[in-house]
């Protein structure tokens, strides 16, 4: 079976996070994407974990999880070879996708304007901070970027914490991998309306609209008060009981805010005299009286252990344990769903397991085909594809490179 972008070659130019997450979407669903990197290759190569025995340092999980699939080829793009190389590379692809900062492209002679003229059909996608002026132009335009910045100014972290005076980053790098889910899908979005038009055209993502996007909460309360909303910890404005409670032996997420799953939850719990309460007999009510529903609920949680818990309200009541990843790798659920692939780590010999892709397609999956590459691993072999004369030009455009 092939994935459903099979024969669409994207040219990625994206290092870090944002971009490589994006890019690796693609490969997963069949895309021919080829990673160009700078001769020092790309920054986050060299940021770990990495395992005990990897004397290397340059092949980092987080750099295997965000580039399988791919095939690398190094040019140095300040140089005319190099440039060369990458405007032969665009001719024949579909999209390319970068996350350089403002401007960079377009002061390399390699911005959207030009490589349009050399391929109308091409889907060119940026993924900055504060978007391009392509898009809107933005007064933070021209500053850098990192997840944090991007939770702290797209509103994410202002309702993160356990309280208003706490704001708290989440601790994955939503504001990297959001970002880079939209521009995903803004690249098929494009390539889709470029089988009818015959025409690319520039996708631009800010990775604080992406943040923005899904902190919805920050537009709709405000919106609808006028007052900004504040971190709640665990729990959820409006829903109760709605949020993380103490059990004997660790802690669950426990949501039933609503009428059909409190009076399940009540019964559960022998208390079928709440479902009739007029200080609980409707989500409003609930949540106006969210103390005495948590002293309740709380007290009832307490008595009983997690494993407990699952029995009692598993596939009845909305109710999950906290798993830490030691659970998570042991859990059935994800390895059923393909969410823990392995791939060769060729620095250890060994196996990584990297995250499987989210969606499902029944007739052209999606799967991880090979792990992430080395550095300018395929330079020679994609040079040959375009027909330049690899011998040639790999010492022009290309850093040496180190195979195990």
């Amino acid at each position: 079976m092939t994935g459903p972008l099979e024969g669409v070659r994207v040219i990625d130019l994206t290092q870090a996070l944002s971009g490589p997450y994006c890019t690796s979407i693609l490969a997963d669903y069949g895309a021919d994407v080829i990673k160009v990197e700078p001769p020092r290759g790309d920054m986050i190569r060299h940021t770990g974990p990495f395992a005990d025995d990897d004397a290397h340092h340059d092949f980092g999980n987080v750099f295997q999880n965000a580039n399988r699939n791919k095939r690398s080829i190094v040019l140095d793009l300040k140089t005319e070879a190099g440039r060369a190389v990458l405007i032969e590379l665009v001719r024949g692809a579909d999209a390319l996708v970068e996350n350089f900062s403002t401007g960079v492209m377009d002061r390399l002679n390699l911005g959207y304007e030009l490589l349009a003229e050399i391929n109308p059909r091409l889907v060119y996608t940026s993924i900055r901070g504060f978007g391009d002026p392509r898009g809107g132009a933005s007064p933070y335009a021209h500053w850098p970027a990192f997840d944090i910045v991007a939770q702290a100014m797209g509103g994410l972290m202002s309702i993160t914490g356990p309280d208003s005076d706490t704001r708290v980053r989440v601790g994955s790098g939503i504001g990297d991998t959001v970002p880079g889910l939209f521009a995903a899908l803004g690249t098929v979005m494009a390539l889709f309306e470029a089988k009818t038009s015959g025409l690319g055209q520039y996708v631009d993502t800010a990775m604080t609209d992406g943040v923005l996007a899904v902190s919805e909460i920050v537009v709709n309360v405000f919106d609808a008060t006028g007052t900004s909303p504040a971190p709640m910890g665990n729990a959820l404005q409006g829903f109760a009981p709605f949020d993380t409670l103490r059990a004997r032996d660790g802690e669950v997420a426990l949501g039933a805010p609503h009428n059909a799953q409190w009076a399940k939850l009540c019964d559960i719990m022998g208390r079928p005299d709440l479902i009739s309460d007029d200080r609980f007999d409707s989500d409003h009510h609930r949540w106006e009286n969210r103390e005495a529903v948590y002293d309740i609920v709380g007290a009832w949680v307490g008595r009983h252990t997690v494993s407990e818990l699952v029995d009692l309200l598993g596939g009845k009541v909305p109710l999950a344990p906290v798993l830490d990843a030691a659970a998570i790798f042991a859990d059935p659920h994800f390895a059923v769903r393909g969410m823990l692939p392995e791939v060769e780590n060729p620095r250890t010999g060994r196996t990584t397991h990297v995250t499987g892709p989210v969606t499902k397609l029944t007739r052209t999956p999606g799967r991880v085909r090979h792990r992430a590459p080395l550095l300018g691993e395929h330079t020679a072999e994609i040079l040959a594809e375009i027909g330049f004369d690899a011998e040639r030009l790999v010492p022009l455009v290309a850093a040496e490179t180190t195979h195990p």
